[in-house]
């Protein structure tokens, strides 16, 4: 491995970044060969072609800002994408601590606890709705399953749309949840079989 500090991150990242920029570094790294080369055959020459030499000289260049600018994307999606991983499991430990569902209290709450994500509000903001909104469907499909389990024991020969039926008028606030009552039960139905 690597001596460098910096190397071995870059490897890191490097690893950890999507394949489209995994692709997006090799290509200038080719060009940088292809252009030593030329450059190398320019001085080789009796006569060097000064054009040729100045040419390659300045494609080379810009080669190697492009390696730096890709080199600097991926350090950059790599510390966006680790700072959201970070943030959302600090966020949803709070959450859980705090029982808070008011989001603007969550994320005031969260910045009087972690003053280092002051200037992150947004990201804090669109994460809690993200977590909130698991937390609910978590929460549903527990009590979903726990209630048509009950239903579906007392009405053993019934079929699914019985049971939605059923399931509906005895709790109607579950109407608009249709799709998941039907895939709740036809999972809890296999299971049962």
């Amino acid at each position: 491995m690597p001596r460098s500090g910096r190397l071995r991150n870059f490897i890191k990242e490097y690893k950890a970044s999507p394949k489209t920029e995994k692709l997006s570094f090799i290509p200038p790294f080719l060009i940088l060969l292809v252009e030593a080369i030329l450059l190398i055959h320019a001085f080789t020459i009796d006569v060097p072609d000064i054009m040729v030499v100045e040419l390659t000289s300045i494609l080379l260049i810009i080669s190697i800002i492009e390696i730096i600018l890709v080199t600097r994307e991926i350090h950059e999606n790599y510390s966006k994408s680790n700072f959201d991983k970070v943030l959302t499991i600090r966020l949803d430990d709070f959450i859980i601590e705090s029982k808070e569902i008011n989001v603007k209290k969550i994320v005031t709450d969260f910045i009087e606890k972690y003053p280092e994500y002051r200037n992150h509000r947004s990201d804090i903001y669109h994460t809690t709705c993200q977590i909130l909104e698991t937390h609910n469907k978590e929460l549903l499909d527990e009590d979903l399953s726990k209630k048509l389990k009950k239903l579906i024991k007392e009405k053993k020969q019934a079929t699914v749309d019985e049971i939605i039926e059923d399931f509906v008028k005895k709790y109607p606030k579950y109407r608009s949840n249709r799709s998941e009552i039907y895939e709740k039960t036809c999972q809890l139905m296999e299971k049962l079989k």
